[in-house]
């Protein structure tokens, strides 16, 4: 059993009960609903099929919404428009856009873009750069043309934009999200601490959070971001039009290390094995790019076009599990994260209390020394599986939930195996004895083995990750 977590898309080309049970036998830990296409019948029948499919397979699949967030776009064009370098083009809210001009579905386009700043168009292909604007209409020089097409993205890497984290559409979709009972939600184009803290208000504990990073400003925010998030995602997407494309693989790294030590589980998304939505094998390129963000310490890694579009979605989560099935056995994963100290003196450790990063360190420590064949964690919350995965045991964890939601949730973390208990007696010693033969169970271990608990006093606390005991097996 891997790991590393496989995170799906699903799409058109995922749409048949066969397909979805195919992506979860074949390894799909968690199923991605995109809500930049689709409707919200479509995206229902889907989960249903999801569900369904987890089943039948009698393990937990939690549901990631993907919520599309504040999109920038260019407005509907009439036919396609060529950019001539060095020429000079106006800027105007759709509706209002004299003819001549290009129209934004973002009327606050002129009001946040000043003189000399950077505008980029379709992913980057197209460069432009602000000239003089008063507010409504904003002119720009042509810095690199090209044929700019209806509805195409408008980056602004150097621009604060005032457009709110959550639109309206967001704020229906997170109502379908909610209805479905998805057990993660994420949110786009997040830019500082207070996007996420804003969406925490209206969500109030029923899912938890992803925050995607994939704009500039969110990388020199990303303290604050990790702080309200439960977790993050690496969308190379944007994060590669926002930034030059030589700086993504160290910000990757970068947000990769942070979320690690902050205790956040992350997702390395966008382009993994992009070749593979009209081939049926990865190109060598594409397996070193997964290999090393599992070396770099990811808890997943996410399937996008490959599996909604692409022709071959059983044969990517295929490639997936044998590279990091390779990478996993190879031994390299053994010693933890990379971080190996504070990577701030006034912030020595985050995400969580100094005592419960105490005792994660303590247990995973204890484990490896006793060479341990797993540990167990007793959560309700799900918070202590999580902070004792991101120091990355050698061994398993078997995560003991007595709430049905967490143990779904679990099943995205990083080397947890969730467990719902089925004891009528909530206590330490009926849950630990509940992991024991669940650890026997499996085969993972032999009786009289020690092994490593991590829980939690009280149980009702969330949160409060405050013991850790060497039992047997």
């Amino acid at each position: 059993m891997l790991r590393t977590k496989i995170v799906c898309t699903i799409g058109p080309a995922t749409s048949s009960p066969e397909v979805v049970e195919g992506l979860v036998r074949g390894g799909l830990d968690m199923a991605r609903i995109n809500m930049s296409h689709g409707s919200h019948e479509h995206h229902r029948e889907a989960v249903e099929r999801i569900r369904a499919a987890a089943r039948k397979a009698g393990r937990p699949v939690p549901i990631l919404v993907d919520l599309s967030g504040p999109k920038i776009r260019v407005g509907a064009l009439a036919q396609p428009i060529e950019l001539v370098e060095g020429e000079r083009v106006v800027f105007a809210p759709e509706g209002q856009a004299a003819e001549g001009e290009i129209p934004t579905g973002y009327a606050g386009l002129a009001g946040d873009v000043g003189p000399g700043q950077q505008v980029l168009l379709d992913d980057g292909h197209l460069e432009i750069r602000c000239v003089e604007t008063d507010g409504v209409r904003a002119t720009f020089e042509v810095v690199r043309g090209g044929l700019l097409k209806s509805r195409k993205g408008i980056n602004l890497p150097e621009v604060d934009v005032s457009v709110p984290s959550l639109t309206e559409k967001d704020l229906e979709d997170l109502e379908f999200a909610l209805d479905i009972g998805a057990e993660y939600i994420s949110l786009s184009f997040v830019r500082r601490a207070s996007d996420m803290a804003d969406l925490r208000s209206r969500v109030q504990g029923r899912a938890l959070l992803v925050a995607k990073i994939e704009k500039a400003q969110a990388l020199r925010e990303i303290r604050g971001i990790l702080a309200e998030s439960d977790a993050v995602m690496v969308a190379r997407g944007d994060l590669g039009v926002e930034l030059p494309f030589e700086r993504v693989p160290l910000a990757q790294k970068r947000i990769i290390q942070m979320a690690n030590y902050y205790g956040r589980p992350v997702i390395t998304a966008t382009q993994m094995l992009e070749s593979m939505i009209d081939s049926p094998r990865p190109t060598r390129a594409e397996a070193s790019d997964v290999a090393n963000a599992i070396l770099d310490g990811t808890d997943a890694v996410m399937l996008s076009g490959e599996t909604a579009v692409g022709s071959y979605p059983l044969q990517a989560v295929e490639a997936l599990r044998r590279i990091a099935g390779e990478i996993e056995g190879s031994g390299v994963l053994e010693y933890g994260p990379r971080y190996v100290t504070a990577i701030d003196d006034d912030d020595p450790r985050a995400g969580a209390s100094a005592r419960e990063h105490a005792v994660a360190a303590a247990t995973v420590d204890a484990a490896r020394q006793l060479r341990a064949p797993a540990l167990i964690t007793i959560t309700r919350s799900g918070f202590s599986a999580r902070l004792v995965s991101s120091y990355r045991p050698s061994a398993p964890i078997f995560a003991v939930c007595t709430d049905p939601i967490t143990f779904t949730q679990m099943a995205a973390v990083w080397g947890v195996r969730p467990l719902l208990a089925t004891e009528e007696e909530v206590s330490y010693e009926a849950l630990t004895e509940f992991g024991r033969r669940a650890v026997i169970d499996s085969g993972v271990g032999r009786v009289g083995q020690a092994i490593v608990v991590t829980a939690g006093y009280p149980f009702h606390t969330s949160g409060s990750t405050n013991t850790m005991r060497v039992e047997q097996l």
